[in-house]
C-alpha cells in the first residue's frame, strides 16, 4: 500500500518550498488557520510536508483533514496513515467519515469529490489547503475540452476562491508546480504515501487521461501540461472580461435585484446567454450544455409578462412571475407538507424554526404588536388557510392576502410557504405586508416586533 523513493535530485525539491511560500504570501495566510486536505496520496503528503516547514516561517496556525470515503477495502488503512503521519509531523488530525451517494446521476467521482468537499469546507479555518499541481490542471482543461466546456471549464482551478457552502478559502498552493517537482521532494526526503487502486481504473475518465492520454502527449510534447496551464490562464482572464460584462448587464436588466424579461430581450443573443450562464454559476448550478442553454434563452425571449414558465436544472430551478425571472434553490427528497399540517406553538420565544428560514421575535415599545393584546391566547405560526383578511394600516380598507399578495407581486410559491403569525382564529402579521391594525402597539405599549429571515 505504502510507497517512497530514495533518489535525490539536488534543484527540484527547493522549487516545491519556493512555489509553496510565495502563493501563501501572495494570499496572505500569515498568521491564519490553515487546514490542509489530506488523503494520504503523494501530492498531499508533500503539500502537508512542505506546510509544515513552512510554518513557522510563515506563522500559520496548520491542521490536516482527512476524509474517509468508506469506497476502498483500504480506507481504514489510509486513515490511520494520515493519522500516524500527523503525528509525526505534529500536527493536528481530524477525520470524517462521509457518505457518497452512489446514485446521484453524477457518478461515483463526482459524488466523492462533493462529499469530499462539504466535509473540508466545514473544517474551523481560515484557508483549507488543496494538494492539485500542474498534472491536474492539464487533466481537467483537458477533461473540459472534451466535455464541450465554455471559457469558465477551460480555465480549470482557480489557484484560490471562496469555498462554496462554508466560511472558509481554498487555495492550490502547488497548482504551478509539475509532478517531477513533487517527486523529488518526496524522495528528498524519504516520504511514504499511500496508493489508491482506484487511481489506476482507466474506467474513470480523468484515470485514463492521466495514465494513457496525458503521457501519449508527452512523448509529442513534453511540455503539454504547462501548456495546458497556460492556456488555462488565459482563459480565466477571457472569463474575468465575461463576468464584468455580465455584471453590467445584470446591473441594467435587473434594477429590483431580479432579471426582467423585457430588459433581458434588449440583449442579443450571446450577451443573453452570458448572463444566464453568470446567473447559474452564481446560484451554484452545474453548467448546462451549449443547446440547452441556447433553448433556455430562446424561451425567456419569447415569454410574455404573465406566462407561468418553470425549468428545472440540478441544484436550481428557474420560474417567471410579473415578468421577472426567479432563482431558487431546488428542493431534493421529499419536503415537509406545511398547508394546513405544520403549526408551531410560539409562547415568547426570541426565534422560531420555520421550513426555509426562521422567525425572530424582538421585544419592542411603540411599534409591533402589542404584548398585552396576546396575553393568555394561544399564538402559533401556520401557513395560511385561503380567505384571509389583513388591515396593515387604519387609513386603508380591510384586504385578503390573496391581493396583498398579488400588489405586491409575492410569486404563489412563495404565498403557500410563507409563515403567518396567528392568535386563535385571527391573523396577527404576515411577512412582507405587515401586523393587523387590531393587535398594533399604541405608543410606547410593549409589543413585539417579528421578522421572517428566509434562507433562500
Amino acid at each position: 500500500m505504502a510507497s517512497s523513493r530514495n533518489s535525490r535530485s539536488p534543484d527540484l525539491p527547493d522549487a516545491l518550498i519556493a512555489a509553496l511560500r510565495a502563493a501563501c504570501v501572495r494570499r496572505g495566510l500569515s498568521g491564519m488557520r490553515v487546514v490542509a486536505g489530506l488523503s494520504g496520496g503523494r501530492d498531499s503528503v508533500a503539500l502537508l510536508h512542505g506546510l509544515v516547514t513552512l510554518r513557522g516561517e510563515l506563522d500559520i496556525a496548520l491542521a490536516a483533514h482527512h476524509v474517509h470515503h468508506g469506497l476502498s477495502v483500504n480506507a481504514d488503512a489510509w486513515a490511520a496513515f494520515c493519522a500516524d503521519l500527523c503525528n509525526r509531523l505534529g500536527v493536528v488530525f481530524s477525520c470524517e467519515r462521509v457518505a457518497v451517494v452512489r446514485d446521484s446521476g453524477e457518478g461515483i467521482e463526482a459524488a466523492a469529490r462533493a462529499a469530499r468537499h462539504a466535509s473540508l469546507v466545514a473544517c474551523d479555518a481560515d484557508w483549507i489547503a488543496l494538494a492539485h499541481h500542474r498534472g491536474d490542471q492539464a487533466e481537467t482543461v483537458l477533461h473540459n475540452l472534451l466535455r464541450g466546456a465554455g471559457v469558465r471549464g477551460l480555465a480549470g482551478m482557480p489557484a484560490a476562491r471562496p469555498a462554496a457552502g462554508g466560511r472558509a478559502r481554498l487555495i492550490r498552493p502547488l497548482l504551478d508546480v509539475p509532478r517531477a517537482v513533487i517527486d523529488a521532494y518526496l524522495a528528498r526526503h524519504a516520504l511514504d504515501w499511500i496508493e489508491d487502486e482506484s487511481n489506476h481504473d482507466v474506467g474513470y475518465t480523468r484515470n485514463w487521461l492521466r495514465n494513457a492520454v496525458m503521457p501519449l502527449l508527452a512523448q509529442r510534447y513534453p511540455q503539454a501540461d504547462a501548456a495546458f496551464a497556460r492556456s488555462a490562464a488565459q482563459a480565466a482572464e477571457a472569463q474575468q472580461l465575461l463576468d464584468a460584462l455580465a455584471a453590467i448587464d445584470h446591473a441594467a436588466c435587473a434594477p429590483g435585484g431580479r432579471v426582467r424579461l423585457d430588459a433581458l430581450r434588449t440583449l442579443d443573443a450571446a450577451r443573453a446567454r452570458n448572463l444566464l450562464r453568470h446567473l447559474l454559476h452564481e446560484a451554484g448550478e452545474r453548467m448546462p450544455d451549449a443547446a440547452r442553454l441556447s433553448e433556455l434563452q430562446r424561451q425567456l425571449a419569447v415569454l410574455s409578462s404573465d406566462s407561468d414558465f418553470v425549468c428545472a436544472l440540478n441544484a436550481i430551478e428557474l420560474r417567471t412571475y410579473g415578468g421577472e425571472l426567479h432563482v431558487l434553490k431546488r428542493a431534493h427528497g421529499p419536503q415537509p407538507e406545511l398547508h394546513g399540517v405544520l403549526r408551531v406553538p410560539w409562547s415568547g420565544e426570541a426565534h422560531l424554526d420555520w421550513p426555509g428560514g426562521r422567525v425572530a421575535f424582538e421585544k419592542s415599545a411603540g411599534c409591533g404588536f402589542a404584548a398585552d393584546r396576546i396575553a393568555g391566547h394561544a399564538c402559533h405560526l401556520a401557513t395560511r388557510r385561503g380567505g384571509e383578511y389583513l388591515q396593515p394600516d387604519a387609513r386603508r380598507p380591510r384586504r385578503s392576502l390573496k391581493h396583498w399578495f398579488q400588489d405586491l407581486g409575492v410569486p404563489p410559491w412563495e404565498r403557500e410557504r410563507l409563515p403567518v403569525l396567528w392568535c386563535g382564529d385571527d391573523v396577527v402579521w404576515v411577512p412582507g405586508i405587515g401586523i393587523d391594525v387590531a393587535y398594533r402597539c399604541g405608543e410606547g405599549q410593549a409589543g413585539w416586533l417579528p421578522a421572517w429571515h428566509s434562507r433562500c
